[in-house]
C-alpha cells in the first residue's frame, strides 16, 4: 500500500492544487478516524487502504472538477499502476454512488458506482463529512446538495450510507 509521503507526492505531480490536498488529507484523517472506530468494534477494516484511498479519492481533480473528476482520478491511478482497490475507491466515492443509468444521464461511462466494500463506504462517507477542510455534518451536506438541486433519491442515499457507517462505528 502506498504511503502517506508518496500518496501526497502523486497529488502535487499530476498537479492537484494545494485546496484539492489539504481536503484529501483533511478526509483521510477523518475516513482513518471511522475506521479505527469500526476495526474497534470488531469488524475488520484495512486502515491502510482507507488511508491510501481517501488521500487519493480526488486524484482526478488535477483534470476537472466536475463530477466526472472519479471517472478521470480511477483512469490516472490505473495508468500510474495503483493498487486497484484504490483505483475503486476513487471512481466510487461521489456520493454515496451512482446507478449505471443515473451515470449515462449525466454523461458518465456507463457503470454502477455505488460504494461496495467497506473501505469505499468509509471514504465516500468521510468525503460527505468535509467541505473544503472543515468536517461538516450529513445534515449540511444533505443541505448542500438540495441548493444544487440533486434529487431525492440521491440524497437520501447519502442519509442511508451515513447511517450504515454511524451504525457500526459508535
Amino acid at each position: 500500500m502506498i504511503s502517506r509521503t508518496r500518496a501526497i507526492r502523486i497529488l502535487e505531480k499530476a498537479g492537484c492544487s494545494p485546496k484539492v490536498i489539504e481536503h484529501c488529507k483533511t478526509v483521510a484523517l477523518l475516513a482513518v478516524e471511522i475506521a479505527e472506530k469500526i476495526r474497534a468494534n470488531g469488524k475488520e477494516v484495512d486502515i491502510r487502504l482507507v488511508e491510501a484511498g481517501a488521500l487519493m479519492h480526488d486524484l482526478g481533480r488535477c483534470r476537472t472538477h466536475g463530477i466526472s473528476h472519479a471517472v478521470e482520478g480511477f483512469e490516472l491511478a490505473r495508468e500510474l499502476g495503483l493498487d486497484p482497490k484504490i483505483a475503486e475507491i476513487i471512481k466510487r466515492h461521489i456520493g454515496a454512488g451512482i446507478s449505471e443509468e443515473e451515470a449515462e444521464e449525466i454523461g458518465l461511462p456507463a457503470y454502477d458506482y455505488f460504494p461496495r466494500s467497506l473501505e469505499e463506504k468509509i471514504v465516500a462517507h468521510a468525503d460527505n463529512l468535509v467541505g473544503g477542510t472543515r468536517r461538516i455534518t450529513i445534515e449540511e451536506r444533505v443541505g448542500r446538495m438540495q441548493k444544487k438541486h440533486i434529487g431525492k433519491e440521491v440524497t437520501q442515499r447519502v442519509e442511508k450510507l451515513a447511517e450504515e457507517i454511524e451504525e457500526i462505528s459508535c
